[in-house]
């Protein structure tokens, strides 16, 4: 089984890639510099690294380099600084994830391919009622205004929700909604719910980088689990973090 990642460089995508080869799978990862992953991982005979820009590549290029791959996951984000939250490009995560699904779709695979993307919890599940308080709606409503990052991730799981849906006959996928990125040495407990049951914004809960890698590479592995939650937005908490009572969530119209 081969996975390509994109995003591999970034602090999730480095982890993602380290546990899918820890689970004897092959990975093509893009990175704009071999040298922005650790020396040990790039010498791995499973792995293949291609130097790029995600939105440089030609059509023809993403065609070829999504070849031959059962599973693509997405680990792109914005860097926190001035040029990464303003600058161009705006629709980084979006814009990928359209023009690989478009390249999936070009390959013609006889078997559907997973993308399986990183999301936040700060996006709704436009499929499901998932109720907010009016002051979170407001924050999100500045958030529209003043961070294109938040909108790019919006529109990106949006794509896959409604452009590509629940009956592709290409692509089947599931958006992960991590909540409050904390960094861990090593793989914890972990719970993973159909919908928030904190505040994104005013009682954020905490979620390893490392324990989204390890749910991401199940989602690519386990076939259990990848049935449990295709076509979904599931939320990952760590185990500290996690209140028992959730909010019921039920189907929109």
């Amino acid at each position: 089984m081969t996975t390509l990642v994109v995003g591999a460089s970034g602090a999730t995508g480095r982890l993602l890639v380290e546990q899918l080869l820890a689970r004897g799978q092959k990975v093509k990862a893009i990175v704009r510099s071999r040298d922005s992953l650790p020396l040990a991982l790039s010498k791995d005979s499973h792995l293949t690294i291609i130097e790029a820009s995600i939105l440089d590549l030609s059509d023809t290029e993403l065609v070829e380099y999504v070849s031959g791959c059962d599973a693509i996951a997405s680990c792109l984000g914005h860097n926190l600084t001035f040029q990464g939250l303003f600058g161009q490009p705006r629709r980084l995560v979006t814009d990928a994830t359209r023009r690989l699904c478009e390249a999936i779709k070009a390959n013609k695979s006889e078997t559907k391919v997973k993308f399986v993307l990183m999301n936040t919890t700060g996006n709704r599940n436009g499929d499901l009622e998932e109720p907010i308080s009016f002051a979170q709606k407001c924050v999100i409503g500045l958030l529209h205004l003043l961070l294109p990052p938040h909108v790019d991730n919006e529109e990106a799981a949006d794509y896959l929700r409604t452009q590509i849906g629940q009956i592709d006959q290409a692509i089947a996928w599931a958006a992960v909604r991590p909540d409050g990125l904390i960094d861990e040495d090593e793989v914890t407990e972990y719970e993973v719910l159909p919908s928030p049951i904190r505040s994104a914004i005013f009682d954020s809960g905490k979620t390893s980088r490392i324990n989204v890698a390890d749910f991401m590479a199940d989602l690519i592995v386990d076939r259990n689990i990848w049935n449990e939650w295709k076509g979904q937005m599931p939320v990952i908490y760590n185990q500290d973090y996690y209140n028992v009572t959730p909010i019921p969530v039920t189907q929109a119209d």
